[in-house]
């Protein structure tokens, strides 16, 4: 029995003299009251007070059990106090990054899952590119973020790496849409491409645009959109195609099909500073992978540009 949660029971009825009164003093309904008074009764061995329909009273056990209650409570609330405080300054700040185009309900269940594992380190968390996320990661500014492989990595060590496979956005009434099977990538010809801008994440970019170029897809133009509804605005026109992960497409015009085999495919890294990383890091890495997937990307396809797939984590990080 928590006795000092039962005392403050017993003084709000005490100084009502009625049990109704004292529940709603307490915030809190009166049968579960009345049930906490016996107990703290039973568990004292007298009676603290006389009930009869009409009034309640205390007991000559309970006029003598009050001053000294109240004394225990005067002496127990500034230790719960300082104990508060001393809560609030032990927890911590954890200062993390997503990408811009992470999904909102993957947002929420981030949120979520974090909190559930770690309820005493608050989330800050930063929409960001990878760009502006490497940058920050190496100046201090984050202590921890998701970025879109490939980047360079020095100074950062490589997390869990989320493996989304990519399909293609097109509009609901072209000629793409039907029949709703597999594209290939050669199948988008003569449709422009709009994807996130080159400065955000460049060796992604440039990724992409060699990936289609491999499997015969030159689109006639590239433009370079920050927000959804401009892609859709430009994919519901009928002239272009847009990529993204299996989800609900962002507007009722505009549907989502898979791509025969797989050739593009969205690498997510959980990455941080090599140097003294933050307490919270192992919590929201499993996060990340729990809520967007697990599993590590397979090897990607042979380029010339710096990749940092197969940077090796140090033993132990995320078992912490």
């Amino acid at each position: 029995m928590d006795l000092v949660q039962h005392l403050r029971y017993f003084i709000a009825v005490a100084e009502e003299l009625h049990f109704g009164r004292a529940a709603a003093r307490l915030h809190m309904s009166q049968p579960p009251l009345s049930q906490r008074i016996q107990r703290l009764e039973r568990e004292l061995g007298i009676r603290l007070f006389d009930r009869s329909p009409r009034q309640v009273t205390l007991t000559e056990a309970g006029r003598l059990l009050l001053p000294e209650a109240r004394e225990i409570l005067s002496r127990v609330e500034p230790i719960l106090s300082l104990a508060s405080r001393m809560n609030a300054a032990t927890s911590t700040v954890l200062r993390a990054g997503v990408p811009p185009h992470l999904e909102g309900d993957s947002i929420a269940a981030l949120l979520g899952a974090f909190r559930e594992s770690s309820p005493h380190t608050a989330l800050d968390l930063r929409e960001s590119t990878t760009s502006a996320q490497h940058q920050a990661l190496g100046s201090g500014e984050l202590d921890i973020g998701v970025l879109q492989l490939p980047f360079l990595a020095a100074g950062l060590v490589i997390g869990p790496v989320v493996h989304r496979p990519l399909g293609v956005l097109v509009a609901a009434d072209g000629p793409l849409a039907e029949p709703a099977s597999e594209l290939l990538l050669s199948d988008l010809g003569g449709h422009d491409l709009v994807t996130f801008p080159r400065p955000a994440a460049p060796a992604r970019y440039d990724e992409i645009l060699d990936t289609c170029a491999r499997h015969g897809y030159h689109p006639p133009a590239v433009h370079e959109a920050d927000g959804g509804s401009f892609t859709a605005g430009l994919v519901l026109s009928g002239t272009a195609v847009a990529f993204g992960p299996e989800t609900a497409p962002p507007h009722t015009g505009v549907v989502w099909r898979r791509l025969a085999g797989q050739p593009l495919a969205e690498r997510l890294a959980v990455t941080w500073p090599k140097e003294q990383p933050h307490s919270g890091t192992a919590a929201f890495a499993r996060a990340v992978t729990q809520v967007l997937g697990s599993g590590h990307a397979p090897a990607p396809e042979p380029r010339s540009r710096p990749a940092s797939d197969f940077l090796a984590i140090p033993h132990g990080v995320l078992d912490e």
